[in-house]
């Protein structure tokens, strides 16, 4: 029991890698190793469109981290309040009950929430694709409003109902705009003949002045032509101005009557950042280049939550919020942990991004990898063969590969689960913003 008890916040990608690389680098002895995540798996995140689409089941994107993880204890819960002063940190477990969790070590890896504006009626009309349960729940939403739509004899409620916008030009918001219309559009054909497919709009609404900046100009453009061709209605250089239950409003003036607002404008770091009262670059805990927060005695800071200077780039720049560096942080982290442990130096993390790959649904996606363009079949390739490469067991690549079979050979069934079927399914009710504490409320807490 004298051994240093090493806490990691979150069980994403940086988290878990973390995890599995100390198992490997620590005796059961050297230390104890504690996880809190709210989920008993670890996401993949680059696969919730083809989840919310149908192509996959969420098993195939959500692998158990009693799989991947033997020695690390685990906490069902949420750290939403730390006390670095005293080592301390406030859990709400999944029931609700809040219990105080003391470290030597603390790794914070809690990830990134939706970003939000302050726009009239978002948070209480907006859905999300950040968690799994969205997910799911999109798949659900979009399907009822076809249901609907065919149900119904009043003309207005019918195009509201076939009118989907999505906000985001980036790959998160591409990727499932383009993986939703390829279900609409299939599901009208095969089971709704009676609704007439020109019905169907869905609009990809983004701010910037270009889709995909991330993978420059030439891909962008063959992306922004191949999902125009589509059918998809791109709307560059416009946002949100405000949305209410049936209709949303654009900056260029557009009113869409809508009952679907899909917001995937970015991502923002976890709120658990401001309980620690330590400097921030945009949101994010600034962090040495060997993940050292400063001024916090054994706090660790990795992943989307975390300023890490990009060292492969001379700019000053900070390592951008992706799973590609996540998941590398976190096995760096673990040797750098591991190093400390054993009164060995650590090393500052370096990685060159490897690039981007964009599925876009069927036999169509864009990809950048080591800086090569490409488009169609063989970006396709390149995208399937990182994903199934990336994702952390056999039997999630196993699933993740016959699922695509599957779908390719027999296509999909669209049904509903019913889930969350009396809920509006906003960013605030899956995300759970609202249950983080100042440092005030964690001192007051801990306190008692």
């Amino acid at each position: 029991m004298d051994a240093p008890n090493i806490v990691i916040v979150g069980g994403g990608f940086a988290g878990v890698e973390c995890a599995r690389g100390l198992e490997r680098t620590l005796q059961p002895g050297d230390a104890r190793i504690t996880l809190v995540s709210p989920t008993d798996y670890q996401l993949y995140l680059p696969l919730l469109p083809h989840v919310a689409a149908g192509v996959v089941t969420p098993q195939s994107v959500a692998p158990s981290l009693r799989r991947i993880l033997r020695r690390t204890t685990f906490l069902p819960g949420g750290v939403i309040g730390v006390d670095p002063a005293s080592k301390r940190c406030v859990v709400r477990k999944i029931t609700g009950e809040f219990v105080d969790l003391s470290y030597d070590y603390l790794l914070l890896t809690p990830g990134s929430v939706t970003r939000t504006f302050d726009i009239p009626g978002l948070l209480d009309e907006a859905r999300g694709m950040k968690t799994l349960a969205q997910a799911v729940y999109l798949r659900d939403h979009v399907i009822a409003q076809l249901d609907l739509a065919a149900a119904t004899s009043d003309e207005d409620e019918r195009a509201a109902r076939l009118q989907f916008v999505v906000v985001g030009g980036g790959y998160a918001g591409a990727e499932t705009a383009a993986c939703l219309q390829r279900l609409t559009t299939a599901a009208s054909k095969r089971y709704h003949p009676r609704l007439d497919p020109g019905l169907i709009k869905w609009h990809l609404v983004d701010v910037a002045p270009k889709l995909l900046p991330e993978l420059g100009d030439k891909l962008g453009a063959s992306a922004l032509r191949l999902l125009s061709e589509r059918g998809l209605e791109i709307s560059l250089e416009t946002t949100v101005a405000s949305v209410t239950e049936g209709k949303i409003t654009l900056t260029d003036g557009r009113v869409l009557p809508s009952r679907t607002l899909v917001w995937t404008a970015g991502v923002a770091a976890s709120p658990l950042v401001d309980s620690l009262g330590a400097e921030t670059v945009r949101g994010r805990l600034l962090t040495e280049p060997d993940f050292k927060v400063p001024g916090l005695d054994g706090v660790f800071a990795l992943g989307d939550a975390a300023a890490v200077p990009d060292l492969a780039r001379a700019d000053g720049s900070y390592c951008p919020p992706t799973a590609q560096h996540a998941a590398r942080q976190g096995r760096h982290a673990a040797k750098n942990l591991t190093a400390l442990l054993q009164g060995q130096p650590m090393t500052p993390y370096k990685h060159k991004d490897l690039g981007l790959v964009v599925d876009l649904g069927g036999h169509d996606a864009v990809s950048k990898p080591l800086g090569i363009g490409l488009k169609g079949v063989p970006a396709q390739v390149v995208a399937r063969g990182y994903h199934l490469y990336a994702l952390r067991t056999g039997s999630a690549r196993f699933r993740t590969a016959a699922n695509w079979f599957l779908n390719a050979v027999a296509g999909d069934d669209f049904v509903r689960t019913g889930f969350l079927a009396d809920r509006k399914g906003t960013l605030r009710e899956f995300e759970h913003t609202d249950h983080y504490l100042t440092p005030e409320q964690v001192a007051a807490r801990l306190s008692r």
